[in-house]
């Protein structure tokens, strides 16, 4: 059976402002040089403009659930692709570090609003065994954003200059504005919350103080005392948080659609997952420029046969998670995941390319599956008057453990340089083989809460129905 046109659409639109959004942000890594030099400053100092709209999605995105209930999430997305936009054309007019960071800021206010209430329409418009289907059309971008926007952005810089890599978001932030205007029904949600100040204050301050805390380690000059200030305020702020939410009776962020077994899944021992493989775009054209000496251009051929492999498994998701379920699926694929990053961690100048490209491929397929299918997971059996609720607090821990992943793939290079007892020399192919290994674990590790699933869960979705006698555990209970 075909899903409607119209959840379709929305779901493919949802998915290009996410793309427009998640390929803004990595485009700028490789023009930060030209951009410095535009602006008269170091590159390091570039930072703060990157910073700020990272701290900006931390602080916003906790609220975008009420804003979209109070105002109708039609109205909310329309606007937050308009001031995206806008903030785009301001990032390409800038001329000095500290317009360009304030234009980053608004960007990050109509960003922290655009993908997760997008994610919200296609959750309320989409029935549930086409729900998977919407789910994957709107995954992809976070995988192949990553991948591409290195060589993408090098292209854009050397061929014109820094200021079109904002400035081409126009004709694409139009067309959004015009289709969600035509493609999204008015109305929403009829809930009117008070809005929690508290909660507010409390929960953008702890995801800041953390996500702060992750961009300094993903540096190379670590303050760790300064680190170790960050994450320690940002728990306790965290700690209170959940005081104050266990306590208020409409609080900024909800915890309730923890008790349902799929979606604690999705967000406990999904949020791994993603930390390990957020590690990939990260460590990859590390590797190959630094561990195998190759130029930015053949180190980024490289990586965009991960890409192709992202691409190439979605025709195959839905059949494959139909057939098996999504218990089955998480579990074996998780393990050939795990099994690509651990063979990551064994490539080589003098591996054949063959291997290299098969290693890259299978890697990206079981990437994007399981991305897929912990996201479906999550909102399997949410029932519609929690959906609100439930995709605030998935935004915010998807947006924190991507950044984690980041975090992580540094940590651990440093990490295995400390190990060699050479802390301080230039990084080595063995420190990359290790930090791929360590994400291989930390995959495996992941997936003993998959094991808590039953064998059909999530089958209202996936339309899978177990074999009697081989579920395990009590039946997730939605009321």
């Amino acid at each position: 059976m075909r899903a409607p046109a119209r959840p379709a659409t929305i779901a493919l639109l949802v998915a290009g402002a996410f793309f427009m959004e998640n390929l803004d942000g990595t485009v700028i890594a490789t023009a930060l040089p030209q951009m410095a030099r535009s602006f008269g400053v170091h590159p390091v100092d570039m930072n703060l403009g990157m910073s700020a709209y990272l701290l900006t999605l931390a602080v916003f995105i906790p609220v975008s659930g009420w804003v979209a209930d109070r105002f109708g999430a039609r109205l909310v997305f329309t606007s937050a692709i308009a001031l995206f936009t806008a903030a785009s054309i301001l990032c390409g007019l800038s001329d000095g570090l500290w317009s360009f960071t304030a234009a980053r800021v608004i960007q990050g206010v109509g960003g922290a609003m655009m993908v997760p209430v997008g994610r919200l329409v296609v959750l309320r418009t989409t029935e549930k065994q086409h729900l998977m289907r919407s789910i994957a059309y709107i995954t992809w971008p976070g995988l192949a954003a990553p991948i591409l926007g290195p060589p993408v952005g090098g292209f854009i810089t050397d061929t014109l200059s820094w200021h079109w890599i904002f400035f081409l978001n126009i004709p694409l932030g139009l067309l959004g504005v015009g289709l969600a205007l035509l493609l999204i029904p008015v109305g929403g949600s009829s809930e009117r919350r008070p809005f929690d100040s508290v909660g507010f204050l409390l929960s953008g301050a702890a995801c800041v103080a953390i996500m702060l805390g992750l961009d300094i380690v993903s540096r190379q000059d670590v303050d760790w005392a300064q680190v170790a200030a960050l994450f320690a305020l940002g728990l306790g702020l965290g700690w209170a948080g959940v005081r104050h939410i266990n306590r208020h009776p409409f609080p900024m962020l909800s915890f309730s659609a923890l008790r349902i077994p799929t979606y604690a899944v999705s967000i406990l021992g999904g949020s791994l997952f993603r930390m390990a493989i957020s590690t990939v775009p990260f460590l990859l054209p590390l590797m190959f420029q630094i561990g195998f000496g190759l130029s930015a251009f053949h180190a980024g051929l490289l990586v965009l046969v991960v890409f192709a492999g992202n691409l190439g498994m979605k025709p195959a998701t839905t059949p494959v998670l139909r057939r098996f379920g999504f218990r089955t699926t998480l579990l074996g694929n998780g393990l050939i995941t795990a099994a690509s990053l651990i063979a990551c961690g064994t490539l080589s100048p003098t591996t054949p390319l063959a291997i290299m490209l098969v290693v890259l491929f299978v890697g990206g397929l079981c990437r994007s599956m399981q991305f897929t299918g912990i996201m479906t997971l999550a909102f399997a059996d949410v029932p519609k008057p929690e959906l609100s609720a439930a995709n605030s607090l998935s935004s915010v821990v998807q947006q924190m453990t991507m950044g984690m992943g980041i975090a992580l793939g540094a940590l651990t290079l440093r990490a295995a340089s400390v190990v060699r007892g050479e802390h301080g020399v230039p990084l080595t192919l063995g420190d990359f083989h290790i930090a791929f290994w360590l994400a291989g674990g930390l995959t495996l590790i992941a997936l003993i809460d998959v094991l808590r699933l039953r064998a059909d869960a999530g089958a209202t979705v996936s339309g899978h129905r177990a074999t009697p006698g081989i579920a395990t555990g009590k039946s997730p209970q939605v009321p």
